[in-house]
């Protein structure tokens, strides 16, 4: 693969850089970063480029421009990405195209429903970036994300789904007989349905090197990426809670031994996960340690600790490292408007079935009861990731999309 000519000036900890690096992995944009921290050179250039002033990220494309601080959609606008729907109403419209997005989408269009799809990002979600699927069906020799990202897009775009990237929701609204959805540019699209399916994001450490190496060494599904480490002397993973050591011990079918990296000095997992953990002789728990950078040479090839206790820094060196330490679905702008668990996913379908009782009631609901993965706000679906009960799998994700499909074709149906 050709090196990039596309170079991003940044540090670590500078929040714009992780974003225009996040948004540039998701388009799958091929570019050079360079830590001015660690390259006197390259932090003498921003300053002289930007008059004196450091000011990160600063991005120099092919064609010499520069891109100082740019926001997501300044950046699709240079890399040629659409950010403008075609027109002002859709049948439907899906926030969100990662795998449970561009499902529904091909289901609703075969289906002669005008779809259109908004994505704050790129397309694929975390399938997208993911190294190499082996549990999907079909592919007995796996697959990457992106590779399978981009067979199930070509499949939609034979439908005329439309899609706009990089352009962020605001706000959704509901006035009937119309959905209506508000975007970062000011836009107002309107349908007679909506989708959303904006997912979750696993939460991160935020420690130098963690976003260079996701993909290559840092992972966030063990069922999916533990088999690739069979035979490994050593992982780590990140966390203390359930997730972390379910997981833990899970990827003790694959690797001799596992370390358990908890920052504080005991497990927040249940007693009886606890308990377990506690007495698998291949877990190695290591309380009171959290991780301060991850280095590498393309993989990850290291991982800095720190005894928070003793103030002991060390080096470890696994094969891999798994980091679960919660995950955040995207229902921020969602609050107030939808239905949502005590952990912020909505609630959907049979979740709704004292409809009485909810905070957003709906004079309809007297007259039926919700569509599968319909909302508590009649019209307005959930699903994937988001969705109060999903099962953060690649092959539910594409279940998800296709019986929502199926529900907002009956809803338009009988409505």
């Amino acid at each position: 693969m050709a090196e990039s000519q596309i170079t991003l000036y940044g540090t670590y900890w500078c929040p714009d850089c992780k974003r225009a690096k996040k948004f540039l992995g998701e388009q799958r944009v091929l570019y050079n970063y360079v830590d001015i921290e660690r390259d006197d050179a390259a932090r003498a250039y921003v300053e002289q480029i930007n008059h004196g002033k450091r000011i990160i990220p600063t991005i120099v494309f092919p064609d010499d421009s520069i891109l100082v601080e740019p926001s997501n959609a300044e950046l699709a606008t240079k890399l040629g990405v659409t950010t403008k729907a075609q027109r002002p109403f859709y049948d439907l419209i899906i926030v969100g195209a990662g795998i449970t997005g561009l499902t529904a989408a091909l289901y609703a269009a075969r289906e002669g429903i005008e779809t259109l799809i908004i994505e704050k990002s790129g397309i694929g979600g975390q399938a997208g970036i993911t190294e190499k699927v082996e549990n999907y069906p079909g592919f007995p020799e796996g697959i990457s994300g992106a590779n399978l990202v981009e067979r199930i897009r070509a499949q939609v775009a034979r439908y005329d789904v439309e899609i706009l990237q990089a352009q962020e929701v605001r706000e959704i609204g509901l006035n009937a007989p119309y959905r209506h959805v508000h975007t970062g540019d000011g836009a107002m699209y309107s349908a007679s349905a909506l989708l959303v399916a904006t997912g979750a994001d696993y939460r991160r450490l935020n420690v130098r090197g963690e976003d260079e190496y996701i993909g290559a060494g840092i992972h966030f599904c063990a069922t999916c990426d533990g088999p690739f480490y069979k035979g490994a002397e050593n992982l780590v993973v990140v966390g203390g809670g359930n997730s972390a050591v379910e997981e833990g011990l899970f990827l003790t079918n694959f690797a001799d031994k596992v370390t358990l990296l908890v920052r504080g000095d005991k497990l927040s997992a249940s007693k009886t996960a606890a308990d377990k953990a506690l007495t698998t002789p291949q877990l190695d728990i290591r309380f009171n340690t959290s991780v301060q950078e991850f280095i590498g040479n393309g993989k990850l090839k290291t991982i800095v600790v720190k005894n928070s206790q003793t103030n002991v820094v060390e080096e470890l060196h696994p094969a891999g490292a798994f980091i679960f330490i919660g995950q955040r679905p995207n229902t921020e702008i969602f609050k107030g408007f939808l239905e949502l668990d005590e952990y912020g996913y909505i609630k959907t379908g049979h979740d709704l079935e004292h409809v009485k009782d909810l905070v957003f009631y709906s004079d309809e609901w007297l007259k039926r009861h919700p569509f599968d993965m319909e909302t508590c706000r009649p019209g307005i679906f959930a699903a994937g990731d988001v969705r109060a009960g999903a099962t953060n799998q690649i092959a539910a994700a594409t279940g998800e999309g296709a019986s929502a499909a199926i529900s907002i074709r009956r809803y338009m149906k009988e409505m």
